[in-house]
C-alpha cells in the first residue's frame, strides 16, 4: 500500500526548504530596492503547503516504503518547479506559464537552458532566484540519496538501485546525518572558494556569488547574456571557472576523502576519475589544435582556453560558454555531442551518462571478447577493485536503452510540436526557423536529457530556447526531470506493477 499521508508529510518538509530559499531571495530584493511581493506570496504559499502536509501526515511516524520513496522523489521536483514559476510570472520575466515552468525546471534540475533573451535587464532578485534554484537543485540529488529518504527508513542504494547518481555508491559514513554534513561541507566549501577566487580575479561580488552557485551545481545559469570572454575579458576568470567546473564534476565522496581527509592517493587510483580526466584531456588537445589552425590563426593560448573551458563545461553538463562553439570547425561537432552524452563522475552534481558507466561498458566488452576467444573462461566484470554484479550490468543495459529511446522520442515530439510562430514573427531573421531541423531537435533532446543547457545549431549558447513552442517547452522540461533523476524513478511510475496493491 502507498502511504499517501506520509508522502504529503515529507513533501511538506521539503517545501519548507523552498520557503527558506525564497526568504533569502526576498532579502536580495530588499537590498536592491526591488518589489518583494512576488517572493512574499510564494513564501506564504510554500509555508501553507508545508503546514498542510504536516497536518495530513501527523502521527504517521517513519513508515515509508520503497514505492513511497519513488513517488516523493518524482513529485518534489515537479512541485518545487510549479511553485518556483510564481516569481518569474509575477515579475513579468517570462511571457507565459510554459516558459516559466521551463525556466524553473531548468534551474532545479541544474540544466541551464533558458528562454530569456536579455538576462541583464532582469531584476537582480530574479537573477539570484535563478542561481539559487540551481544551487539547491544541484545538491538535491545527493541529499535525497543520503539524507531525506533514508531518514524515513528507505535505504539510498536500494531505493535508486544504482540509478540516482551512478551505478556504484561509496558510503563515507554509516550514519546518514554525518555523511550529509560531510558531503554538504564539500559542496559549500567549493562554492565559497569559487566566490573568493572570482572576486580576487576582478569579478563583482554579485556576479561571483551567482556564477559560483551555478558552477558548483554544474547548472550554467549566468547573470549575463554575453559569453564569458565578452562579458569579463579575463583569462583568469575563465581558468578559475574551468577549474571549479572540473572539480564539481568529480565524485563528492572522492573529493571528501582525498582533500578533506588527505588521502590524495585515491585521486590517482580512481578508475572513473581517470576516464573523466582522459576525456577532458584528449578532447581539449584535439579542439586546441584544430582551433589554432582554423579559427585563431596561431594563438595557441586562446585556442587552449576556449577549448578547455568548453570541453569541461559541456562534459560536466554545466553549460557555460566562453564563445560560440557552434561556429567551430564542423569536424569538432561530433566531439561536442559525445561530451553532452558522456557526462562527468557519479556522485557529483553533473548529469549525462557518467564516466563510471563507460568504465563498466569497457569492462563488459573486454569480458565478452575474452569469452569469445576462451568459451570456458570464468571471469567477472571489474572496475578497479570493484566486482560489478550481473544485476548492475543488466540495469546499465536497461539505462542505455531507455536513455537513447527517450532522446529519440523527445526529438520526434519536438519536431511534431514545432516552434513558437508568435515569437518568430517578432524576429527579424526568423524566416529560416519555421520548423525544427532533426539534428537540432535531437541535440535539444540530448541536451535536456543530459542536463547540459546549450545544444547545437540555433540552440547553441548564442541564443535562448524561447523559439520552442509551449508544448515543446513542457516536453523539454520533462526530459530535464527524467535526466536529472536518471530515468528510472520517473518511468517506473508509469508501469502497471508499481500501482498494484500486492
Amino acid at each position: 500500500m502507498i502511504n499517501w499521508r506520509q508522502i504529503f508529510n515529507v513533501l511538506g518538509m521539503l517545501l519548507f526548504i523552498e520557503a527558506g530559499i525564497l526568504l533569502i531571495t526576498m532579502v536580495v530584493a530588499i537590498i536592491y530596492d526591488e518589489d518583494i511581493m512576488p517572493y512574499v506570496y510564494t513564501t506564504v504559499l510554500s509555508i501553507i503547503l508545508w503546514l498542510a502536509g504536516r497536518l495530513v501526515g501527523h502521527g504517521e511516524g517513519k513508515r515509508l516504503g520503497r514505492r513511497d520513496g519513488y513517488i516523493i522523489v518524482s513529485l518534489v521536483w515537479i512541485i518545487f518547479t510549479a511553485i518556483g514559476t510564481i516569481p518569474f510570472i509575477m515579475t513579468d520575466s517570462v511571457p507565459d506559464f510554459a516558459s516559466a515552468f521551463f525556466e524553473a525546471m531548468s534551474g532545479f534540475t541544474s540544466t541551464g537552458a533558458t528562454i530569456i533573451d536579455k538576462i541583464d535587464i532582469l531584476p537582480r532578485s530574479i537573477i539570484f532566484w535563478r542561481s539559487m534554484t540551481q544551487w539547491i537543485g544541484g545538491i538535491g540529488i545527493i541529499f535525497f540519496t543520503l539524507a531525506i529518504l533514508p531518514a524515513f527508513g528507505v535505504g539510498e542504494v536500494k531505493l535508486f538501485a544504482a540509478e540516482s547518481t551512478g551505478p556504484l555508491h561509496d558510503k563515507i559514513h554509516p550514519r546518514i546525518s554525518v555523511a550529509v554534513k560531510w558531503i554538504g561541507s564539500v559542496y559549500l566549501t567549493l562554492t565559497l572558494l569559487c566566490i573568493l577566487s572570482l572576486v580576487v580575479c576582478g569579478m563583482s561580488v554579485f556576479d561571483a556569488v551567482n556564477i559560483s552557485m551555478t558552477t558548483t551545481a554544474t547548472g550554467g545559469f549566468s547573470p549575463h547574456s554575453a559569453f564569458f570572454h565578452d562579458q569579463w575579458n579575463s583569462a583568469a576568470i575563465e581558468y578559475v571557472t574551468t577549474l571549479f567546473m572540473f572539480l564539481s564534476g568529480v565524485n563528492y565522496t572522492l573529493l571528501y576523502y582525498s582533500i578533506f581527509r588527505g588521502h590524495l592517493h585515491r585521486l590517482f587510483h580512481n578508475p572513473e576519475l581517470r576516464i573523466y580526466a582522459f576525456i577532458v584531456f584528449l578532447s581539449t588537445i584535439i579542439c586546441t589544435l584544430l582551433l589554432t589552425i582554423h579559427n585563431n590563426q596561431g594563438d595557441i593560448e586562446l585556442s587552449f582556453r576556449q577549448s578547455i573551458f568548453t570541453v569541461v563545461s559541456i562534459q560536466t553538463t554545466t553549460g557555460f560558454a566562453s564563445c560560440d562553439y557552434t561556429i567551430w570547425p564542423q569536424i569538432l561537432m561530433p566531439i561536442m555531442l559525445f561530451l553532452m552524452f558522456a557526462g562527468a563522475c557519479s556522485g557529483s552534481t553533473s548529469g549525462g551518462f557518467k564516466c563510471i558507466r563507460w568504465a563498466i561498458l569497457w569492462s563488459v566488452l573486454q569480458g565478452e571478447f575474452r569469452r569469445i576467444l576462451h568459451p570456458r573462461i570464468v571471469a567477472g566484470v571489474k572496475v578497479g577493485n570493484d566486482v560489478i554484479p550481473t544485476s548492475i550490468q543488466k540495469t546499465m543495459l536497461a539505462f542505455v536503452t531507455l536513455f537513447v529511446g527517450s532522446m529519440f522520442i523527445g526529438a520526434f515530439v519536438l519536431i511534431l510540436f514545432g516552434v513558437d510562430h508568435t515569437y518568430i514573427s517578432q524576429m527579424t531573421d526568423g524566416h529560416n526557423l519555421l520548423r525544427h531541423d532533426f539534428t537540432e531537435a535531437l541535440s535539444v533532446s540530448l541536451s535536456s536529457l543530459s542536463n547540459v543547457g546549450p545544444a547545437m545549431g540555433y540552440y547553441g549558447p548564442a541564443h535562448s530556447w524561447a523559439i520552442i513552442s509551449a508544448p515543446g517547452k513542457i516536453v523539454c522540461s520533462m526530459l530535464m526531470l527524467i535526466g536529472r533523476l536518471e530515468i528510472f524513478p520517473i518511468l517506473i511510475l508509469l508501469t502497471h506493477g508499481f500501482w498494484r496493491k500486492e
